[in-house]
């Protein structure tokens, strides 16, 4: 968080007190601009594709290109966010949308444009998408204070669905209006106006202690943290089985509104506007809701509705009804994406928000991009009212047996508790020297050792998320109670990071686990360096 934002008084609470900072103010109404130029892109080239081509698998394939490359990137993006200047790295990505949308609008005029260069570009735009979407996720604590930061967020939410209420809705109107070259080329304008907003920001330079993480290393210590948080598989799991089957009314939204409906471009930008502006009033009404179902009920009213509408659209040939359905698919994707993106950010400490975010975007986008494609096949064999049908009967169920494993609370309190002694060395030890052992003896009594032995299983889990690659418990074989942890940690500079990364909730349960330990001397805790074997002359 900026010094700034720490030193500004905080205003009222409410709803829209974020933007009383102007930094956040600014870079939000731009953010919102974009947003809106890229959704306007969007809808341009939805509708290109029904126009180049009829068969339903290659227009999907327009959503594909688009959600493919968050799949693939979004790790290596969140890493990104995190070592590197965001700002300069965001103006940068915004100079090569620019470029790409620059070339949409040539292609355009010229004649030339094909389904396999408008895929090909759709792609290049999501690969900027997908570079980007980590980094502004992960500036928002700099450009506010901490009060602020939940606000903020929802802010951004709401922003983005602004966005989409206006962004496709005048995208199919300037689409009937003017052409799909003037609509590119608006879209080239809002980034020039996103990289001066950036520029007008005079970010301070990060600190550099020495252990800032390099590439590997913070890519490495991000899939160990999704590879032991049992609360983040949870929330990963029940995002990839949704959108897995909500991708269907996506991916076939253009051939309904344009073949099944016979709308225009712009019908087909209403509809869109349509969930948009449906979105705007689920995050009105959602904390209502929220607190008479609760969390849990709220995600399984959110996929139903999702399901209901996704087969409505396949009933009916009319106008109307078809913009009521999106109206309510709005109001159902605002409440399940806000709610999957908050119990996100609720889990995830600071020092791995934006890795953690990205492998969220991962498994949603991966979930959009395989569920776009295989929705698309279908409906080129069966039809494109039987597959949104079947998609939402399938949603309904999977909403019903997803209960059985409800989503985590995200009540713990993941500020950094910094408790860990600095470790007893006889001299500096060099920061790329490892692997790293780190030993701490207990003394248990026989009666608790089944109790103690379950505290250490949770507290196994916070070891390895926070920098231990490999966990252990052994016993003493001529003393039972004389019980040892052990973990492995790759370099001496990753263990002094861990020290940084113990939240206070994750001391609180070292704490209840040391409560067992017999004597009045803490246990004892050893690190052990890995010597190179001696080569004899």
């Amino acid at each position: 968080m900026s010094d700034a934002a720490d030193r500004a008084s905080p205003p009222p609470s409410g709803t829209f007190t974020p933007l009383h900072h102007r930094l956040f103010a600014v870079l939000w109404a731009a953010t919102v601009l974009g947003n809106i130029g890229t959704f306007m892109r969007d809808v341009a080239s939805a509708w290109i594709a029904t126009e180049i081509s009829t068969s339903p698998a290659a227009v999907a394939m327009i959503q594909v290109a688009g959600t493919l490359p968050i799949f693939l990137l979004a790790i290596p993006a969140g890493v990104l966010s995190d070592i590197l200047d965001r700002r300069r790295y965001l103006i940068g990505i915004q100079i090569a949308l620019g470029c790409v949308s620059s070339l949409l609008a040539l292609l355009i005029w010229t004649g030339d444009i094909s389904i396999e260069n408008l895929v090909l570009l759709t792609f290049l735009g999501g690969v900027g998408a997908a570079l980007a979407t980590p980094a502004w996720q992960a500036i928002t604590p700099e450009l506010v204070p901490r009060s602020d930061l939940k606000g903020a967020i929802a802010l951004n939410s709401l922003g983005i669905n602004i966005a989409r209420s206006i962004g496709p809705a005048l995208g199919g109107f300037l689409l009937a209006a003017l052409g799909a070259a003037a609509v590119y080329g608006i879209d080239v304008l809002t980034y020039v106006v996103v990289s001066f907003a950036l520029l007008w920001w005079r970010r301070a330079a990060d600190a550099d202690d020495g252990l800032r993480e390099q590439f590997g290393g913070a890519l490495r210590a991000g899939l160990r943290y999704a590879r032991a948080s049992s609360d983040l598989h949870r929330i990963l799991w029940r995002a990839v089985m949704f959108f897995a089957f909500a991708s269907a009314v996506w991916a076939l939204l253009p051939i309904v509104a344009r073949q099944e409906i016979g709308g225009g471009p712009g019908f087909y930008g209403l509809m869109l506007g349509s969930v948009g502006a449906g979105a705007i009033a689920g995050a009105i009404l959602m904390p209502r809701v929220r607190a008479r179902l609760g969390q849990d009920g709220l995600v399984l009213a959110a996929t139903l509705l999702t399901a209901a509408s996704t087969a409505l659209l396949a009933l009916t040939d009319s106008a109307v009804i078809g913009i009521a359905s999106t109206f309510a698919l709005g109001i159902a994707w605002i409440a399940m994406l806000t709610t999957l993106n908050s119990t996100m950010q609720a889990i995830l400490p600071n020092w791995i928000r934006g890795r953690g975010l990205a492998i969220y975007l991962t498994a949603f986008n991966g979930a959009m991009a395989a569920g776009s494609l295989g929705w698309g096949l279908l409906a080129q064999g069966i039809g494109v009212d039987m597959t949104l049908i079947f998609a939402g009967l399938g949603l309904a169920v999977v909403g019903v047996l997803a209960r059985r494993a409800p989503l985590p609370s995200g009540e713990g309190d993941l500020t950094p508790s910094m408790h860990w002694p600095e470790p007893a060395v006889s001299e500096p030890v060099a920061h790329d020297r490892g692997p790293v052992m780190v030993m701490v003896t207990y003394q248990i009594r026989q009666a608790d050792r089944e109790t103690f032995l379950a505290l250490l299983k949770r507290l196994s889990e916070e070891r390895r998320r926070d920098g231990a690659y490999a966990w252990g418990v052994s016993e003493d074989a001529a003393d039972p109670e004389h019980i040892v942890e052990w973990f492995f940690v790759e370099s001496w500079a990753e263990h002094l990071r861990q020290h940084r990364r113990v939240s206070k909730a994750d001391a609180d349960i070292q704490a209840e686990t040391r409560r067992f330990h017999q004597g009045d001397d803490a246990p004892a805790v050893q690190h052990f360096l890995a010597l190179a074997p001696r080569r004899d002359a």
